[in-house]
């Protein structure tokens, strides 16, 4: 699979300050049970650091004290599930994703890291399965890139119209999530909704320019494409001359060659 499609959504881990977490040490026999549970805390968050810094070792070893407090912690084997994805390991990640959800099943975070190992081991329906249950919790934080990770994976696994209300539904919650306006976009305009595609396209390119984020090599090539169906030589040309400067070694480039010259 390409590497295109996996890095469509990622992993979710801690909002905290990671690697600035201190473990707490119990301090008289009435704070126990919070000592305890602010030390898991803790570890997780250190486990999570240390797992996004890319040193496992380290993560392995503050995951085993957390899960030393509390062998069931979702959030641990979460971070857990995580290192054993990136070792390569699938069927423990698999298991242990599992195993997290069984014990918390409203823990939405864990949800979407187990879409995202689903959605690199190309079981799209199952990962959009995952994802409905995410997108459909209200208290979750990160709901509007839910409904959009919901909506990549509507859209792998074949579910056009089910991908579209996604996508709108997570604009709906913040109109600045670029990928959902331009796969918008791009599924309009597959459908020869030329006007509906270039209103989304625009919403696209405007945030683009607004959070400074260049355009990519598949977005360039639908402007192209969207500006010859209106017949705007100008700024076809005009993305016709980033995409060449930016991406002169991609797929959309040689594909706008190649209609370029079929429509002379």
């Amino acid at each position: 699979m390409s590497m295109a499609r996996y890095a469509a959504f990622l992993p979710l881990l801690l909002s905290a300050s990671l690697l600035g977490a201190c473990v707490t040490s119990t301090q008289g026999g009435f704070n126990v049970r919070s000592s305890q549970e602010r030390a898991l805390q803790d570890y997780i968050e250190l486990a999570a650091g240390y797992y996004a810094a890319d040193d496992l070792v380290s993560a392995k070893r503050h995951v085993d004290n957390a899960l030393a407090i509390d062998r069931r912690s979702a959030e641990a084997h979460n971070v857990r599930a995580l290192i054993h994805q990136r070792e390569g390991e699938h069927e423990l990640a698999r298991d242990t994703f599992e195993y997290a959800i069984r014990q918390d099943p409203s823990n939405s975070r864990v949800r979407n890291n187990f879409a995202a190992f689903l959605y690199e081991r190309e079981e799209y329906q199952a990962a959009y399965e995952q994802l409905q249950v995410v997108a459909d919790d209200t208290e979750y934080r990160s709901r509007p890139q839910a409904f959009q990770n919901l909506g990549l994976a509507a859209v792998a696994a074949g579910h056009r119209e089910e991908a579209r209300e996604a996508f709108r539904r997570a604009l709906d919650l913040d109109r600045t999530l670029q990928r959902s306006s331009l796969r918008l976009a791009e599924l309009h305009f597959e459908d020869g909704n030329f006007g509906q595609a270039r209103e989304y396209y625009e919403q696209f390119r405007v945030s683009s320019q607004f959070n400074d984020v260049s355009q990519s090599a598949r977005s360039l090539w639908l402007g192209i494409r969207l500006e010859w169906r209106f017949d705007n030589r100008a700024a076809a040309r005009d993305y016709a001359r980033q995409l060449e400067e930016m991406y002169p070694d991609t797929e959309q480039y040689r594909m706008y060659l190649q209609q370029r010259d079929e429509r002379r």
